[in-house]
């Protein structure tokens, strides 16, 4: 198990660029396949992306393709998403997760909020 603070979110206008981190506590973390989630009020939680231990392989979903990145620096235990070119259609809670033990993320930190005004 992991335990994961994400930090960040905030309130910006489209088509302007956010970071957000996801501070991770645990030796597991280096071997740990980590992803960002994001859930819209009303709406069910969506994968966004993800990032693999071996090789640091990265796997999107379409809608944020070309301008979101995932990283992580093992030696810090954290895992970032830059958002670039924002949409309002962004607008949601931001969950980072992690998995030791398959596709099942086990792992969730609480969220952070990021809203993009049009």
């Amino acid at each position: 198990q992991v335990q994961l603070v994400e930090s960040g979110g905030g309130l910006v206008q489209a088509g302007t660029s956010l970071r957000l981190s996801c501070a991770a506590s645990g030796r597991t973390f280096s071997r740990s396949t980590m992803g960002w989630f994001r859930q819209a009020p009303g709406k069910e939680r969506e994968f966004v992306a993800q990032i693999t231990v071996i090789g640091g392989s990265t796997l999107y979903a379409d809608s944020v393709k070309g301008r979101f990145t995932i990283s992580r620096d093992n030696a810090k235990s954290t895992v970032y998403l830059q958002m670039n070119s924002l949409k309002p259609e962004d607008t949601a809670v931001y969950y980072c997760a992690g998995t030791t033990r398959g596709p099942i993320y086990e792992s969730w930190g609480q969220g952070t909020q990021v809203t993009v005004s049009s």
